[in-house]
């Protein structure tokens, strides 16, 4: 969806924000964007090591049922 955007629609898109939230309010939101994009790639990473935790300990379970 996003692909589609060009040049021209990405410097409406910063002119456009530029006028609603002004200039000195940008900055701010930029980073409170970036620390919530950064929060969310930590816990999805997390949850991506839990499961591959917790399957590892389930094929450990199964071989010492094996022996």
């Amino acid at each position: 969806m996003l692909t589609n955007i060009g040049v021209p629609g990405l410097i409406l898109i910063i002119v456009l924000a530029l006028i609603i939230f002004g200039p000195k309010k940008l900055p701010e939101l930029g980073r409170a964007v970036g620390t919530t994009l950064k929060e969310f790639k930590r816990s999805a990473k997390d949850l991506v090591d839990d499961d591959d935790d917790s399957e590892e300990k389930g094929e450990n379970k199964e071989i010492k049922r094996i022996k």
